[in-house]
């Protein structure tokens, strides 16, 4: 079916497992917003969630976006309210606007750049020294940038439940058991778990670090299914999710909007064509500026 309709089936590190093996592409949210840049089928369905596939709708107007399961949504994206981030960006007229891209298109639409985790240390340091930042919607990810570029940022207060999910106490009782192991960690998780880290990087960067570094074992403290594909690149080593607060199934800590698609929904969506994402032309140019410029510098 999918060859029948030229589609492409784009994933994040984070969906299903079942839902990786099918993919044509999986990737972190720069990875895919590159990939989805450079497709040349007609129908792409993004197996993600609804920032994601908005996103592929604005880098491709003339194609149909899908989107598994359309309540797929963001806590961050969701924390950042348009209304409410215009009025607080009043407040500061002469700073330069840096969004992550986990938020909604009317965010990016008053946004100067748009970064990811990848490449957000990069995004900020190519602001002239002299010019004051507002950056929204990731207060831990603004924090550690503040710490990496050693520039003051105007942080909104957001956050990703997922990466804040994470137990110190657990991470360090886990830690002691395995004491040779190496904690790696997204820059989303907060500053606690981050100063226990010994590599902190996006999605793709956990990944690389993990295929190069000489270690046996590690402890991972992010969305779980980067731990699908990436024991398979590394059968020999030992890959441990980082503890979550919660008592769960899994003991680790799962974003319920990435698994929200499922495969069943992923047939059906492509099979219906629907639902489909959808943006009005002006709010797309003025989203796409802020995405080009990223794409650019990256």
């Amino acid at each position: 079916m999918k060859q029948e309709k030229n589609a492409v089936i784009l994933a994040h590190y984070y969906q299903d497992e079942n839902i990786q093996e099918i993919a044509d592409f999986i990737g972190d949210s720069l990875e895919l917003a590159k990939k989805a840049q450079n497709t040349n089928e007609d129908i792409i369905v993004f197996a993600g969630v609804h920032f994601m596939a908005e996103t592929a709708k604005i880098l491709n107007p003339d194609k149909k976006v899908l989107l598994p399961d359309w309540e797929a949504g963001c806590s961050l994206a969701d924390g950042c309210d348009p209304k409410d981030f215009s009025e607080f960006k009043k407040q500061y007229p002469d700073h330069v606007v840096v969004t992550y891209i986990n938020c909604s298109a009317e965010i990016k639409a008053m946004s100067d750049l748009v970064c990811t985790s990848a490449n957000a240390k990069k995004i900020i340091e190519s602001i002239p020294d002299e010019n004051k930042i507002i950056f929204a919607p990731d207060e831990n990810l603004g924090n550690y940038l503040q710490k990496e570029t050693k520039r003051e940022l105007v942080l909104w207060k957001g956050s990703c439940v997922v990466h804040e999910a994470f137990s110190l106490d657990k991470l360090i009782e886990l830690y002691n058991k395995n004491p040779t192991a190496k904690i790696a960690a997204h820059p989303e998780s907060e500053s606690h778990i981050l100063k226990a880290a010994h590599f902190i990087g996006s999605t793709s960067g956990i990944i690389n670090f993990i295929k190069t570094d000489p270690a046996a074992v590690y402890i991972v403290a992010t969305e779980a299914g980067i731990l699908h594909e990436l024991s398979k690149a590394v059968p020999n080593k030992t890959l441990i999710p980082a503890p979550s607060t919660e008592d769960n199934s899994c003991a680790c800590s799962e974003c319920a909007f990435m698994k929200m698609n499922t495969l069943e929904k992923l047939y059906l969506c492509l099979k219906n064509e629907s639902p489909e994402m959808l943006v009005t032309e002006e709010l797309r140019i003025e989203a796409l500026k802020p995405i080009e410029k990223m794409l650019q510098l990256s």
